[in-house]
């Protein structure tokens, strides 16, 4: 692949830069009080991910003991659950969520519980998902509401009573699908990470189904009427509307913000990552860059107008959307100091960007991307990249990069890798099956990045994962289906696949046999309300539910005709693919020579690696005398001032204190389930506590109920 890179600039550019940079609002206060609770989701509203707090340093760490557990109960048989919670404390007391979407409050030095909240109570089965954490907000008068999105409704409840607040929506909930300025018929919109709140304003995000769209919206903290909305898929007038189809706006969805946001609450700007729009692997229908899709966009919290973005893809057409809520973070450039944003990417980068101009701080690129084959679509022929920080991810899988762990593996791989589309990250999906590395899901990933303050440098645990991407002709594939088949294909095939065979590492289940485990009613409810992990896809049409349910007990029985086939079926879009397929040798392990899972450090203030090493360990693999692996990891890192690095995540259900200065591992322990959580730091009477949700569920492993602290032993 050509790159074009004008060296005798960028050389110059690392020294010197031509932008206008940003007086920091003032120096930093590392023993500030939000330096030592965890008040907001990761840790503050800039997400640093950072406590100041060193009772717990690299001399003590390895003594660390479980101070307590709390249990949710909320374990079901059978079904995978996770939590993906970072929880908030404040004023002594936990905030978290349960895998059932429950809220609850604890005593943040006990364990012991105060209140839990159910917002599905009486429901059976409940539309459950999963959430990654509160916002809250309080008033002069003591008062404080959390707010959090389940099913379909957001919440505000008392903090300290957990119950509905009476005078927010409707007895304390509303419909989420409010305020979009698109019939709300036939999609569902609800919201896996909690919004950010300024002054009086609740700023959220959300996650959409059925080409919803995915506008920002700010709602009234106190009676929830939406106050201002910034529309993602621009409308006529707005910017960036000829940035697409002149109708894109009536019926493109998504271009959703999932990750979360970041908040400059002195400035009243608020920093908010945009997914890629719908549909996500073909673009046929939508020509153009397609702004705001898959962008950084800085708004006026105070009134949802533009100040700035920068798009990380054009027309993006890999789902490589921005992962996690941007850092904000203050570094030293050329003798000064300057308040920027960094965000982490899919694709194993790091951008950074002048916070209140939005000039990049390092040095860009354009490399150019292939053409695409796919009927009617026209890929946009080049897209940036940063020149530093050099990526933390491996950029291409090559064929010598093949996994060589034995002869087999080797061989099996080798075969597949020559039957696919591989050579540049930008190669387009394809027919033939597209390779998508270093993957789906990262490089970075939704747990964030850490940024110590102290030293200007950034933590990211990182993916390698390659997977592949393989797009079906509907057009001539639907002369085959009957409506039953075309509603599964379209949304059911992407998690459970085109084959109804499951998901790799047992993350969707099969729905081959389902007949035997669940009644035609059963499956119903679970299509219906959300199951496990599963949303709710009560936007389909009784009719459509009836006939999918008919199709999974039997797929050779006579089809049931619904009055009509929603969702990605409309005219114009002739591919769909078929489903998420890690790219596995034959024992189940990444085609690709390992690591597989990493940790990174990289000093912000220069572009330097400082170091990296495998994250996660498969046992089996170590005693057949293969060095550490690293593996898959969801969830990230925090970072304290007493010099260390505590992370989850791992495959192997571990969680581990690094040294934040060379990655030395100081300790680790095996929680209950897996970790894939971001942890929480915080103290309390004295004492300071490391919390992390040990929720399970994902890469195949076992489901859990559990929170768990660590703190040092009373003396």
């Amino acid at each position: 692949m050509y790159v074009k890179i004008l060296f005798i600039v960028a050389i110059f550019a690392i020294t010197s830069t031509s932008c206008t940079l940003s007086e920091p609002e003032s120096i930093i206060d590392l023993n500030a009080e939000s330096f030592k609770t965890w008040h907001s989701f990761l840790g503050d509203k800039a997400s640093t991910q950072y406590s100041s707090l060193s009772q717990i340093n690299r001399e003590n760490v390895d003594q660390l003991e479980v101070a307590w557990r709390f249990s949710t109960g909320d374990l079901l048989d059978g079904e995978r659950t996770e939590i993906q919670a970072n929880p908030l404390i404040i004023d002594g007391i936990l905030y978290g969520t349960t895998p059932l979407k429950k809220a609850f409050a604890l005593d943040a030095g006990t364990g012991e519980l105060l209140w839990i909240f159910d917002p599905f109570e009486g429901d059976e089965p409940r539309s459950r998902g999963v959430n990654r954490g509160l916002a809250t907000w309080s008033d002069d008068e003591g008062n404080r509401r959390l707010f959090y999105v389940a099913g379909p409704r957001l919440w505000a409840i008392d903090a300290k009573t957990g119950e509905p607040a009476d005078d927010f929506g409707n007895n304390g909930s509303l419909d989420f699908s409010v305020g979009l300025d698109r019939d709300a018929v036939n999609i569902l919109v609800t919201a896996t990470s909690p919004g950010v709140v300024y002054e009086d304003l609740l700023i959220h995000g959300s996650r959409v189904y059925n080409m919803a769209p995915g506008h920002i919206r700010a709602f009234n903290v106190r009676s929830g009427v939406v106050e201002w909305i910034f529309r993602t898929i621009p409308y006529p007038g707005d910017y960036g509307y000829d940035t697409w189809p002149a109708d894109a706006w009536t019926r493109v969805g998504n271009a959703n913000s999932w990750a979360g946001m970041s908040l400059d609450e002195d400035r009243g700007i608020v920093y908010i990552p945009v997914a890629s729009p719908g549909h996500d692997f073909y673009g046929g229908d939508r020509i153009g860059e397609n702004l705001f899709g898959s962008s950084l966009v800085a708004l006026n919290a105070a009134t949802g107008e533009r100040k700035w973005h920068y798009q990380f893809v054009r027309h993006d057409i890999w789902d490589y959307d921005p992962p996690a809520a941007p850092n904000l973070v203050t570094i030293e450039r050329n003798g000064r100091l300057v308040d920027a944003v960094a965000q982490i990417t899919k694709t194993g980068h790091v951008f950074v960007f002048d916070r209140v101009t939005g000039e990049p701080l390092f040095p860009m690129t354009e490399e150019e991307v292939p053409s695409s084959d796919l009927i009617g679509e026209e890929v946009w022929p080049t897209q940036p990249v940063p020149v530093l920080p050099a990526p933390y991810a491996r950029q291409q899988f090559r064929e010598e990069d093949i996994t060589d762990i034995s002869p087999e593996s080797h061989q099996a791989v080798l075969e597949r890798y020559r039957e696919i589309r591989t050579g540049s990250r930008w190669d387009p999906p394809s027919t033939e099956g597209t390779l998508i590395f270093p993957g789906f899901d990262g490089g970075g990933e939704w747990g964030g990045a850490a940024f110590d303050p102290e030293t200007g440098v950034l933590y990211v645990n990182s993916n390698e994962m390659p997977w592949i991407l393989e797009m079906v002709d509907t057009e001539s594939v639907d002369q085959l289906l009957s409506q039953a088949e075309r509603i599964y294909s379209i949304n059911c095939a992407a998690c459970h696949g085109s084959n109804r065979t499951g998901a790799q590492h047992g993350a969707n289940p099969s729905l081959v046999d389902i007949r035997d485990r669940l009644s035609d009613k059963e499956i119903y409810e679970a299509i219906n309300s959300g199951v496990g992990v599963m949303p709710s896809f009560s936007f389909l049409s009784d009719d459509e539910i009836k006939a999918l349910v008919a199709f999974l007990i039997d797929p050779d029985a006579p089809d049931v005709k619904p009055a009509e086939v929603t969702m990605q079926s409309a005219p114009g879009v002739p591919y769909t693919f078929t489903g998420y397929n890690r790219f596995l040798d034959p024992e189940g392990f990444p085609a690709i020579k390992p690591p597989w899972g990493t940790l990174n450090a990289i000093n912000l203030n220069t572009g330097e690696h400082l170091w990296n090493i495998p994250l996660g360990e498969f046992e089996e693999l170590t005693e057949r005398g293969i060095p550490q692996t690293g593996t898959e990891n969801y969830g990230g890192p925090v970072v304290t001032a007493g010099g260390i690095l505590f992370i989850g995540a791992t495959q192997d259900e571990k969680f581990r204190a690094f040294d934040k200065s060379t990655g030395e591992l100081l300790w680790e322990t095996r929680l209950p389930a897996g970790g894939y959580a971001t942890p929480s730091v915080y103290e309390v009477n004295g004492r300071q506590y490391v919390v992390i949700a040990a929720g399970g569920g994902k890469m195949g492993t076992k489901s859990g109920d559990t929170y768990v602290a660590f703190a040092l032993p009373l003396r």
